[in-house]
């Protein structure tokens, strides 16, 4: 079943996901609403992961910092509907999502529809450059998410240059042929950031100098991502894409990547705004 998140038609949905848990998607994930909500951006950050590591720094983050709303996804409540739960203010622009570890390949699609971006964080393990290698393939044939949008980007993380294993990560994701959109080095700021709900962009700047400026690729690309209006392709489930494949109606056959004028429905009503 696809995830409904009511929400306003220009919301941008950033997805990070790795099913191999300990990949460093919760850190990329709070950096990620950190930086949109000290940018001035409203901004929501979505915990889909029973650790509940994403709510905790939300729990944890100083209130005289720029508000974050926070959705605790991992929960589910009886006595509401399931899009009410997920609803997000209509003044956010700027949705996070952290995703589950251990999630199947069917599941992928929940996330995946309708996203502007779709990251992938992924360590110099033997053990994480296989689970990462079957990910992206169940990216691109079961949840078909389209490599002529550029939808998908992935993240070398916590690298230890000039060291054989980050050489060899780096030869890894060159050939899947997916863009490297950042190299985060291993560094304890990322800690000490989480450990306060900040993020790196809100550290002391001599302090954080250097990961500030190796997250910066990352976010010029996410705001490419974010300008690009998103496609038939990018909304439609599996099945959809399949059908959509198929012989054309009438000799006519819609490009599936040409951008749609509303990428989300449009909300109902408006949900009272607050932490979850």
């Amino acid at each position: 079943m696809l995830l409904n998140i009511p929400a306003h038609p220009d919301l941008r949905k950033i997805v990070v996901l790795n099913p191999k848990g300990g990949s460093g998607k919760t850190t990329v994930a709070v950096n990620l609403a950190a930086y949109f909500a000290a940018s001035g951006r409203r901004s929501a950050l979505m915990d889909f992961d029973p650790q509940a590591s994403s709510m905790r720094w939300a729990c944890n983050r100083p209130a005289e910092r720029p508000f974050i709303y926070s959705v605790a996804a991992f929960e589910h409540n009886p006595r509401v509907t399931r899009s009410f739960q997920l609803r997000i203010p209509p003044e956010v622009r700027h949705l996070v999502v952290d995703t589950p570890a251990a999630m199947t390949a069917q599941r992928l699609t929940q996330f995946t529809r309708g996203a502007h971006a779709i990251l992938v964080p992924v360590l110099s393990s033997d053990m994480d450059i296989h689970a990462v290698s079957q990910l992206v393939a169940d990216l691109l044939l079961v949840a078909k998410v389209s490599r002529r949008m550029g939808r998908l980007g992935v993240i070398a993380n916590r690298v230890r240059e000039n060291t054989v294993a980050y050489r060899r990560l780096m030869r890894f994701l060159e050939s899947l042929h997916i863009p490297i959109v950042a190299v985060l080095r291993d560094s304890q700021n990322y800690v000490h950031a989480v450990e306060q709900g900040l993020g790196i962009h809100e550290l002391a700047h001599a302090q954080a100098m250097k990961d500030v400026e190796s997250f910066a690729p990352l976010i010029g690309w996410l705001e490419q991502r974010m300008a690009t209006a998103l496609t038939a392709r990018d909304l439609m489930s599996p099945i959809t894409a399949v059908a959509g494949s198929q012989a054309p109606v009438s000799g006519v056959r819609r490009d599936p990547d040409r951008p749609v004028a509303s990428p989300l429905p449009a909300r109902t009503a408006d949900p009272p705004s607050g932490r979850s």
